[in-house]
């Protein structure tokens, strides 16, 4: 067994959103701070069924279960989390089209990014810690048309029609998996910067006791004053929840602050502590962002104290 692992399987965390939500940002920071030699990632859009314009032929989006093979994505889960490995299906984002598939074996860790990944009972009970991401829905926008024309070759024209064609899919399919995580990790603009995509977005957690969460109280302390407040809510479905609210201008000092407070909740993971964080916008410059780089921290203390048997299940 692993060094500071109780749990003799692999560790499983989902990170599921509509698209261009922010999970891909989450996922590396996760995976870094873990080791990347530790960590396997599978996105379950390798797990689209049809090529993109076989899609649009039949009338489907890709954010439909029927335009995908959730049953076997359910089963490689379940084989991943057993520790048996799986030969994935790969879906080449560039060409829409279905590529040779990859032969994986699991590693200490396994993160599940996409989304589809809470769509049925048997993926939901493999997760030992469930994460939505759920961006203000303008700086989604934003951030898709952002990537899909710097990385996949549409035009922002093409990009508002899928967004428009995927709007009532994404309200079936895709926010309803909101219910089953433990944590909800909404990034927004500030009042003072509605433009603001970056480094300096505010984010709120909502903190479901599905989990034990950490004890926040020192962190509070140090940034009452300074960006950082923790407060007791109720969430859409109205259930009480704590809400844990970073500020996008949080001072280097604080953050600093309040991340060492969080790596000493997490000592096993501490030897990457420098790679959280980071992100690349637009114009592919590396940044650091507070507020992800404490998110980031905040899921990888779960998923550190599952491996240590806290909460696994």
């Amino acid at each position: 067994m692993p060094k500071n692992r109780s749990i003799d399987r692999p560790i499983v965390l989902g990170i599921v959103g509509d698209s261009a939500a922010g999970k891909t940002a989450l996922t590396a920071g996760i995976a870094e701070i873990l080791g990347p030699e530790r960590v396997v990632t599978i996105c379950t859009d390798d797990y689209h069924r049809f090529s993109r314009s076989e899609r649009a032929r039949l009338g489907l989006t890709a954010l439909d279960p029927q335009a995908n093979y959730v049953d076997i994505l359910e089963q490689h889960i379940c084989l991943l989390r057993s520790g048996q490995p799986i030969l994935k299906p790969v879906y080449n984002h560039n060409g829409g089209f279905l590529d040779v598939p990859e032969y994986v074996e699991p590693r200490e860790y396994v993160v599940v990014e996409g989304l589809l990944g809470y769509s049925t009972k048997g993926m939901r009970d493999c997760f030992d810690v469930k994460v939505y991401v759920e961006p203000r829905e303008d700086l989604r926008v934003k951030w898709k048309i952002q990537r899909d024309t710097t990385e996949r070759g549409y035009t922002e024209a093409d990009v508002r029609r899928v967004l428009d064609r995927r709007s009532s899919d994404s309200a079936s399919f895709i926010h309803p998996q909101r219910t089953f995580a433990d944590i909800v990790v909404n990034f927004h603009p500030p009042q003072a910067n509605s433009e603001e995509m970056g480094a300096h977005l505010n984010v709120c957690h909502a903190l479901r006791p599905t989990l034990p969460h950490p004890d926040l109280s020192p962190i509070i302390d140090i940034g009452t004053k300074s960006g950082i407040r923790l407060d007791l809510s109720r969430d859409s479905d109205g259930k009480p929840v704590d809400v844990l609210q970073i500020r996008g201008d949080l001072d280097d000092d604080t953050a600093a602050g309040v991340e060492d407070l969080l790596w000493n909740l997490i000592p096993e993971a501490a030897h990457l502590r420098d790679n959280v964080g980071h992100f690349r916008n637009g114009s592919e410059t590396d940044l650091v962002s507070h507020p992800l780089a404490l998110s980031q921290l905040m899921v990888t203390y779960h998923v550190v104290k599952a491996a240590l048997g806290h909460h696994a299940v």
